[in-house]
């Protein structure tokens, strides 16, 4: 039985708490010092009696804590943070600035196993899937030494939807009005296209913004950039899930495209692009692309993002060019674990 207390949802903490015949409402006070007030161990709960804190520290109940080996800035003021876990693997997290809004990128996975081309982080393979307190306690510790943090995107290291159930319970803490209250549409969960966990995310009862890594417009430019997910979910049954998706929680689905010089930026490209998306309610951010050691693409000119970016602006798509952030320190999209690729 998991006995770490942070991997818990208020409603299991009432579990718990009722377990050792104490009053209900003493779960909100864990809950809320867990993921409000940073408290590290049952000890430093303090509304709970010395002899209740006891009983769950005698039970094996815990606190786990993520600890940050290094954090690195860019220029541009993006922060990124390597943590280490428990049993040695490591995860990045990165901290975007926006004006006075703060925006955590965090790692569901430690490593990948999706095997896109472009990306660092699949040079690393997957380790393991994160818990759901190892998610949550990205945002815990980057808010303990940058304060309140905005916005919350699952666009780290790893495939979110492939560690289902811990990235939706921790969505489901985040947003808890008992803990950091962040608003479910200023919770993104990134996919690179698990139709299958996108039709099951609308079925649920939370709702965060959806945005899929798309990349190509046809099936055989995307099985070159994106292997193992079009093999198994090919452009059809994804833009079938996304529409689902969209229909059943009216919300607008968003479409990331990296644009990789030569590859997938030409301006067939882009009208293909408007052609497959067009009955779709969405958006798409374009997204110049990071290059990196261990892959020989490059990217885009700018000139040629902005001609991309008219086509479908012109179509009628609304379009958002996301120009590189944390490039110097390796915490762009695509970049993360980028350092420890030939340690792994």
């Amino acid at each position: 039985m998991d006995k770490d207390l942070k991997n818990k949802t208020l409603e299991e903490l009432e579990e718990i708490v009722e377990e050792f015949g104490q009053k209900k409402y003493l779960a909100k006070y864990i809950f809320t010092f867990i993921h409000c007030k940073s408290a590290k161990e049952i000890s430093d709960i303090s509304p709970l009696s010395k002899g209740f804190r006891g009983q769950l520290i005698e039970n094996g109940y815990h606190i786990s804590n993520l600890n940050i080996k290094e954090s690195l800035t860019d220029p541009d003021g993006t922060v990124k943070f390597l943590f280490v876990m428990p049993d040695g693997n490591t995860i990045e997290s990165v901290l975007l600035f926006d004006d006075k809004r703060k925006t955590v990128c965090v790692s569901t996975q430690a490593g990948c196993s999706m095997n896109c081309s472009f990306c660092a982080t699949a040079k690393l393979k997957l380790k393991r899937n994160l818990t759901t307190a190892e998610i949550v306690d990205q945002i815990n510790v980057i808010e303990s030494e940058h304060g309140k943090v905005n916005n919350v995107v699952f666009m780290g290291m790893g495939e979110p939807l492939n560690n289902y159930d811990a990235v939706l319970k921790a969505v489901r803490i985040l947003n808890h009005p008992a803990g950091k209250n962040i608003g479910i549409r200023h919770i993104t969960i990134s996919t690179c296209g698990n139709a299958e966990a996108i039709r099951k995310l609308a079925g649920e009862d939370i709702h965060p913004r959806l945005a899929v890594s798309l990349n190509a417009a046809t099936d055989q430019l995307r099985s070159k950039l994106m292997p193992v997910i079009n093999k198994k979910y090919p452009i059809a049954k994804l833009m079938a899930a996304a529409k689902n998706y969209q229909a059943k929680t009216k919300q607008r689905v968003t479409f990331e495209y990296i644009l990789i010089n030569k590859v997938n930026d030409s301006l067939s490209d882009a009208r293909k692009l408007c052609g497959l998306i067009k009955h779709i309610k969405c958006n798409v951010n374009l997204i110049e692309y990071n290059e990196h050691p261990h892959c020989d693409y490059t990217a885009s000119s700018k000139e040629n993002i902005k001609l991309f970016a008219k086509i479908l602006s012109d179509s009628g798509i609304e379009t958002v060019i996301r120009f590189r952030r944390g490039r110097k320190i390796k915490a762009a999209c695509g970049q993360l674990g980028a350092d420890r690729i030939k340690k792994s």
